[in-house]
């Protein structure tokens, strides 16, 4: 039985590793980390989280909420760990980040069949392995996918919001409330503003000092991360209606809805830190902390990390990769994760989980039957292999959403809409995961994958 290298010990990485390995795959785990750590990694651990300790909606009128419950029902080891590790956060799943990875290191080391090694990948290794280096990848990685792809790196940035401790937050300013008070009041404390001291704070972010993008690179960022300064320059009231928009938030000491509020969302178990909702950010340091501190009830803010922007690498999936999330050019590697074009924690999660689902066809010599398109899962997949978009759509980075979902049968009412595709995709999954293989042991039979992904029936599986 030929051993599958997964490269990348993020949430990709992992949920393929460990399902490969529950199925008597031999497994090698890469991780550059210890060694060498990327720019916006601070531990040595396995999936750590470093934009946000959340996961979003657990809610499945959601998409990433109904992602969440197949991926459960899928027998996702991750979503498994971040249920261990779950912290208050109302209808969302924000998970003590020390807990989840440690979580997901003893799934990692109860399996036999998987070995993790300290290794930085700096050319494409031998197949059949899984390439789940995420939107970090180092130069030489990525220089080596985008020759073997016949194309040049594509990346947008991305930015990381500051956290604060708790016991610097002026709490005869914040008040704790859960928009239209969803969970406990709590999960969130809300810092309001007026006019006045919004208007102020839009115009210290228009007038900041910035960190430069180096001269090769122009900033593409994703539409749903942009930095708060981005969405400043956009107008004077992008902000109001984006991440600080108060709807659903009433001051107790006024009684009314306050022009702006900047949201605050519990980061750990113990309450001790929180999350800038939606405050990802490019500001240099400095400029973070004089800014930031502007903020009513945030002028003595000890921050515990500040913002950072980060590259992010990605392929133009529909393009280069297979059906079965190979590379048309080389068969032999797969790819899974955020590299592949998905967006967020769970998305890259999922994107592993199929990728292990289609290594194992391979190493099988069945052919890849992916889930419906009507799931959450299958939708997102639909996304990476360009199904879901038409010609000519130019592939960007995205989140799960019900737009990428077939359309409802017609006569749906605007209204049941969402319900409708809930029930579908619920409907729709149980079938395909019924009829799945059974999670066991590899039948001991197939010829090795060369790098040109040759076996002895022939090129690549087709979904």
């Amino acid at each position: 039985m030929d051993e599958v290298i997964v490269v990348g010990a993020g949430l990709a990485g992992c949920e393929a590793a460990i399902q490969l390995a529950r199925r008597g795959v031999p497994v090698e785990l890469w991780e550059m980390r210890p060694a060498r750590r990327s720019p916006a990694h601070q531990t040595d651990e396995p999936c750590e989280l470093v934009c946000s300790n959340s996961l979003r909606s657990d809610n499945p009128e959601n998409a990433v909420g109904l992602l969440k419950e197949e991926l459960r029902r899928a027998g996702s080891p991750v979503l498994a760990a971040a249920d261990l590790a779950r912290v208050p956060a109302g209808d969302a799943l924000a998970v003590d980040r020390i807990r989840f990875s440690g979580a997901v290191r003893e799934a990692l080391d109860r399996e036999p069949g998987l070995r993790r090694v300290q290794r930085e990948a700096e050319s494409l290794p031998r197949g059949p392995a899984l390439l789940a280096t995420g939107p970090l990848t180092s130069e030489p990685l990525a220089a080596a996918i985008a020759a073997a792809a016949g194309q040049r790196s594509l990346y947008f940035y991305d930015a990381i919001a500051p956290i604060v401790a708790a016991e610097s937050i002026d709490l005869g300013v914040a008040f704790a409330q859960s928009r239209w008070g969803k969970g406990d009041g709590a999960d969130y404390l809300n810092l309001p503003m007026d006019r006045e001291a919004y208007r102020t704070f839009v115009a210290e972010l228009r007038r900041a000092e910035r960190v430069p993008a180096h001269g090769f690179e122009e900033p593409r960022y994703f539409e749903g991360c942009l930095p708060i300064e981005v969405m400043a320059d956009r107008g004077d009231d992008v902000l109001a209606f984006g991440p600080m928009k108060p709807v659903g938030l009433v001051d107790p000491r006024t009684g009314r809805r306050p022009h702006a509020v900047v949201q605050l969302r519990r980061e750990d178990c113990a309450g001790t830190a929180y999350n800038l909702v939606g405050f990802q950010t490019r500001l240099t340091w400095p400029e973070q902390r004089r800014i930031l501190r502007t903020i009513p009830g945030l002028a003595n803010a000890e921050f515990l990390r500040l913002g950072q922007v980060h590259r992010n690498t990605f392929l133009d999936g529909p393009r280069v990769l297979a059906p079965d999330l190979s590379l048309r050019s080389r068969p032999d590697l797969f790819f899974g994760g955020q590299i592949t074009g998905v967006e967020g924690y769970v998305e890259s999660c999922a994107c592993g989980h199929l990728a292990a689902l289609a290594i194992e066809a391979r190493l099988l010599g069945r052919p890849f039957r992916p889930p419906p398109a009507t799931s959450a899962l299958g939708a997102l997949y639909r996304h990476v292999t360009g199904e879901a978009h038409p010609d000519g759509y130019a592939y960007q980075p995205t989140n799960v959403t019900f737009s990428l979902f077939p359309p409802p049968p017609p006569g749906v009412h605007k209204s049941a809409r969402r319900r409708a595709l809930v029930d579908r995709a619920r409907r729709d999954f149980s079938v395909w995961l019924s009829e799945a293989p059974a999670l066991s042991h590899v039948a001991p039979a197939s010829q090795p994958l060369s790098p040109s992904g040759r076996e002895g029936s022939g090129e690549g599986a087709a979904a």
